[in-house]
């Protein structure tokens, strides 16, 4: 898979402070790349310097294979975390606007709106001010605006802020559709449960620097203990523990069964299968629950900050 974005080497000063410090990332096309770090850490300087915002000091940015240029304006729609529509407009009236800014004719902008606003069941809005709605609702219309010239990138900075579970879970398979269609997707977000079910590539900035990037699933492997959480049905769990404790490291687990099952992490010894710990317990009794511990992305993000601070 060749890639949409490459940014080569970027770096951002601003006065004394160091934005960002010789980043590199590349985003494959057709991909959703999520894009992470604490606050501060130097993401929103390096989306900005995607959209042309503001330059870069040293490095340079690709998209497409060409230099990062005005004319790729079109090519981008950005969805920042501060929301930017004017209040006093009515829905209809701005979003006919801003699509034209973006190089649309009126009736292409109108044809492409009626598709949205019927997808997003929110055709009432049309007339209304933006002041009229919700959070929720700006940030609907916010989208739809940020969709609809069909960019080849686009970036979504926090984009399910101010949305219930139901309108998260909207825009997300809004999101996956898009992806499926073809667009490249950069998403910043605190949301780590987003950034499991969403991405497929990672990268984490911490500090100016890039300290972590690859592809999600490798990345977890990278991470791994090689423990598993186990469930057992026995009839002394005080003799299942000492023969356990003798063969493998043991901890105890916090996790939710129907019944009163012994609840253990266990990890597996070097050159150890996890057929020869199931075989182990299926010999001492019944196992209701045998799974895996993967990391988590929360858990990489604080484990890797925590060991680059």
């Amino acid at each position: 898979m060749s890639n949409l974005l490459e940014v080569n080497q970027v770096s951002k000063n601003f006065g004394d402070f160091k934005a960002l410090n010789n980043a590199s990332i590349s985003v494959p096309k057709g991909s959703i790349f999520g894009l992470l770090g604490p606050n501060g850490a130097g993401k929103t300087t390096l989306i900005r310097i995607i959209n042309q915002i503001t330059m870069p000091d040293t490095g340079t940015v690709h998209l497409d294979g060409t230099l990062l240029n005005p004319s790729h304006i079109k090519d981008i729609g950005y969805l920042p975390e501060e929301r930017g529509l004017y209040k006093s407009m009515k829905v209809g009236e701005q979003a006919l606007y801003l699509a034209q800014l973006k190089g649309l004719s009126k009736a292409e902008a109108k044809e492409r709106l009626k598709y949205w606003f019927e997808r997003l069941e929110i055709g009432d809005w049309w007339n209304k001010k933006i002041q009229e709605l919700s959070k929720g609702m700006a940030q609907k219309i916010q989208f739809v605006v940020t969709v609809l010239h069909q960019p080849k990138l686009l970036i979504f900075d926090e984009p399910f802020s101010g949305f219930d579970p139901i309108n998260a879970n909207l825009i997300k398979d809004e999101i996956l559709h898009l992806r499926d269609q073809g667009a490249t997707v950069i998403f910043s977000t605190h949301r780590m449960e987003s950034v499991e079910e969403l991405c497929d590539d990672i990268a984490l900035i911490h500090k100016s620097n890039k300290i972590l990037d690859g592809k999600l699933v490798d990345i977890k492997r990278q991470y791994k203990i090689n423990t598993f959480e186990v469930g057992i049905k026995t009839d002394n769990n005080e003799i299942l523990q000492r023969e356990l404790s003798d063969k493998f490291e043991i901890s105890t687990a916090n996790f939710r069964t129907l019944d009163d099952d012994l609840k253990l992490n266990i990890k597996l010894s070097e050159g150890s299968k996890p057929n020869d710990l199931l075989n182990f317990l299926t010999s001492k009794g019944e196992v209701s629950h045998f799974v895996e511990l993967i990391p988590s992305v929360n858990d990489i993000f604080i484990q890797t900050v925590k060991r680059n601070n």
